[in-house]
């Protein structure tokens, strides 16, 4: 199927629960309790998906969670059979029904039909079943420990925030979003902690390395050094970071994206160390000043200076981080997952748990 136009991932799935799928669960199940949303993978989930997006696993798309007790992989099978021949073939215009064109990987694509069953993006489930799947433990079951809130990766935890919910009968995916709406109070100073540590360490390297003539490797570490920079400013406004495809989009719509972006584009672009850091400089003292302004601790001089003897300017962020206080976290400058491990195949949920043990 080839539309004309786009709408937001999340609006049409709203539109396909609110039209399509709630008036047949009405009619064949006026007494099932569930709730329904958009809360997992997906561009759409977290409000980024544009026209690009459509070319697969986009669509009239939803989540059907139903009660522990009522729930049943035959009741599951019943309701979705249901809906495969009773659902509209189309809603707002997009088909409903999605053809799967790579079988080695289970990509589907919109299709046009007028058969039956129709092949729908109408998940069926618990919220339990969908806490196992996408974040590796169930979260409802037991208050989180430190580990396990730092195994979690910070774009699962965004796209459950972001996510949005049509109905909620079950009282679990409010209660779901309540719980993982931000990191507790002692886990947040654990990893601002970690990330000032982070920016300390390799702050001074960029310069080390333009004075011995590697131009790369201070452009390498400058790159990294704005990725730090970033994640700092998404744990001072209290927003997970999501992965990199959207990191620069979700740090747009930061409140101190207007005054930090400009600096750290100019220490991307620059092309000789003085330039790089001048831009890095004044991110670095935008971003000080923005944690200070959190209270969290004694304020801390927001400028920077020389590091020790050497002829770089630097933020100091050990400063920062021994201003916070022991958080109580071990191991303790390593902050949550998302900080220290670079492998998207390491943060799937099936490792979780064995992350969470790590940090105990």
């Amino acid at each position: 199927m080839s539309a004309t136009h786009f709408v937001s991932g999340l609006e049409l799935s709203r539109a396909f629960y609110v039209e399509a799928v709630a008036p047949l669960l009405a009619r064949h199940y006026p007494n099932l309790i569930h709730s329904a949303g958009r809360l997992d993978t997906g561009s759409d989930v977290l409000g980024f998906d544009t026209e690009r997006s459509m070319d697969h696993w986009w669509g009239p798309r939803v989540g059907l969670y139903l009660r522990e007790q009522d729930y049943s992989d035959e009741l599951r099978d019943e309701i979705k059979h249901m809906l495969g021949m009773q659902l509209p073939h189309s809603v707002r215009g997009f088909s409903t029904h999605m053809h799967v064109e790579d079988v080695t990987t289970g990509s589907v694509f919109m299709r046009s039909t007028d058969e039956r069953p129709i092949n729908h993006m109408c998940s069926i489930g618990t919220v339990a079943q969908l806490t196992r799947w996408y974040l590796g433990i169930n979260v409802l079951d037991h208050p989180l420990s430190p580990g396990e809130w730092l195994a979690l990766p910070e774009q699962h935890l965004r796209t459950i925030r972001s996510g949005g919910v049509w109905h909620d009968g079950t009282g679990e995916l409010a209660r779901l979003r309540t719980l993982l709406h931000w990191y507790p109070d002692h886990i947040w100073r654990y990893l601002l902690r970690a990330q000032w540590r982070r920016i300390e360490q390799e702050e001074a390297f960029p310069g080390r390395c333009a004075e011995v003539g590697d131009e790369l490797g201070s452009r390498v570490i400058t790159a990294r050094m704005v990725r730090e920079v970033m994640h700092l400013a998404f744990l001072i406004e209290r927003e997970y970071m999501p992965y990199s495809k959207w990191l620069g989009t979700a740090f747009s719509r930061l409140r101190i994206a207007p005054r930090l972006e400009p600096a750290l584009l100019d220490a991307l672009a620059a092309t000789d160390w003085p330039s790089r850091e001048r831009a890095l400089s004044v991110a670095y003292e935008i971003a000080a000043a923005e944690f200070n302004a959190l209270g969290l601790c004694e304020p801390v001089p927001a400028t920077v200076s020389p590091f020790w003897g050497r002829p770089f300017q630097v933020i100091h962020g050990d400063r920062f981080a021994a201003a916070l206080g022991d958080a109580g976290v071990k191991p303790e400058y390593f902050g949550n997952t998302t900080q220290w491990i670079d492998s998207t195949d390491a943060l799937y949920p099936r490792y979780v748990r064995q992350f969470a043990a790590f940090y105990s």
